[in-house]
């Protein structure tokens, strides 16, 4: 017993090593760990599904096919036992938006984690004001207990606020319009949140 909890002392350090590296990075990297540390730390994960990564995978890969091709390229998927995680760059914050957006429309995605980096931000006006009202936004959703916080998407983009997701119930959705309204920099609210009584494929 005394062996093993010695032998991963090590790989605590190696841990706590990446997270300050990643702590001393760009804004971006704040933002990826936060999220991150915000999926490891909730347990609720929503809503319960049969569907099997691959399947999600596949049909994941199929509307870039039909939507977008270029994320075929750009983007790196991975799914988790219905969680969806996205790396590598895109060219607009539009692409970013969209990835986020088609992964919700499957049935068995249980949570999206999109850290695509954008490559081309000569569109965006304000970087600092759109990630502030991204982590006030994401901390009032955390914070209402009526809001499963996991199920949601949030994208920023000179103050226009870009939700997808899936809603438990109306009164959910309306919840999280509402505090995405009331952002002090949000200045147009975009909702692309599903009813999960809609169906999904």
């Amino acid at each position: 017993m005394h062996q093993n909890s010695h032998n991963t002392s090590p790989l605590i350090a190696s841990v706590l090593l990446l997270c300050a590296l990643a702590l001393s990075g760009c804004a971006g990297a704040v933002v990826g760990v936060g999220t991150a540390a915000v999926a490891a730390s909730t347990t609720e994960k929503g809503f319960s599904t049969s569907v099997s990564d691959g399947v999600i995978f596949a049909k994941l890969k199929d509307r870039f096919i039909q939507q977008n091709a270029s994320l075929l390229t750009s983007a790196d998927v991975s799914v988790n036992d219905g969680a969806v995680l996205f790396t590598g760059k895109v060219k607009t914050p539009e692409d970013k938006i969209q990835a986020t957006r088609l992964a919700w429309e499957i049935k068995g995605v249980r949570e999206v984690v999109n850290e695509l980096q954008v490559t081309d931000t000569s569109s965006i006006k304000d970087i600092a004001k759109d990630l502030a009202a991204s982590a006030t936004l994401r901390g009032k959703m955390i914070a209402d207990k009526d809001i499963s916080s996991l199920n949601f998407s949030i994208d920023v983009v000179n103050g226009i606020v870009y939700l997808s997701g899936v809603a438990s119930t109306l009164e959910e959705m309306d919840k999280v319009i509402s505090h995405a309204e009331n952002l002090r920099f949000a200045q147009e609210v975009v909702n692309y949140i599903i009813l999960a009584q809609d169906q999904r494929d």
